[in-house]
């Protein structure tokens, strides 16, 4: 996973590029919260950052706030990063909208399971957005389906927007994806198809007799 940290001490900040390296994410280091705030605004924004409290031109309470004011189909998963540690510290973080808090000096191990949190959080944020879209084309194309549809009294031909009389079935074809299988029903095979074999089979022995 691709994971933003912004991070204006030199120590801190490789620390963390290093050990997320070797746990396999991408890392965009950068050293100031504007900066940060830039690279979260892109297309392909990292869905997890690692912010420090105190940075310059923006500190990581007030991109928090931003970051939550935006309107996004898919959220950013952000860990504060800070010396601060009393009880109202984490408080203020975490109503600044951080959603989780790490104190540093950071503990590997520690850090390791909150990025690992946010991962299972990114993940199911990203198969909650996908499902939300999925659910929007198809109720997309269940309105395409309702209302009053002009419908042949005899043929049954259905007709579309552009005034033009299409088979049910192919007006269908265009506005869903149903298929359909034909078949005769049974009303229609007595009323249809029955007559037309007898007179099938009434005209070939009546030309059966006039041969013999």
């Amino acid at each position: 996973m691709l994971i933003l940290i912004a991070e204006d001490d030199l120590v801190s900040r490789r620390a963390l590029e290093v050990t997320l390296s070797k746990w396999g994410h991408q890392v965009q280091a950068v050293v100031d919260g504007a900066t940060a705030w830039e690279v979260l605004q892109g297309d392909n924004a990292p869905k997890m950052a690692i912010l420090d409290w105190m940075m310059p031109k923006m500190d990581g309470i007030e991109l928090c706030r931003r970051v939550r004011a935006e309107p996004r189909s898919e959220m950013t998963y952000m860990i504060l990063l800070t010396a601060k540690g009393t009880r109202e510290d984490v408080i203020a973080g975490l109503g600044g909208g951080a959603d989780d808090y790490l104190i540093k000096p950071f503990n590997r191990e520690e850090l390791k399971a909150r990025v690992q949190v946010g991962i299972r959080v990114v993940n199911l944020q990203s198969r909650l957005a996908q499902r939300v879209r999925d659910l929007e084309v198809a109720l997309s194309r269940v309105k395409q389906l309702q209302g009053l549809l002009p419908i042949c009294s005899y043929c049954k031909k259905i007709r579309n927007d552009g005034n033009y009389w299409q088979q049910i079935d192919a007006y269908f074809a265009d506005h869903a994806d149903a298929q359909f299988s034909h078949g005769i029903c049974p009303g229609c095979y007595e009323a249809v198809v029955q007559p037309q074999l007898r007179r099938h089979i009434e005209a070939g022995n009546s030309d059966a007799g006039e041969g013999a």
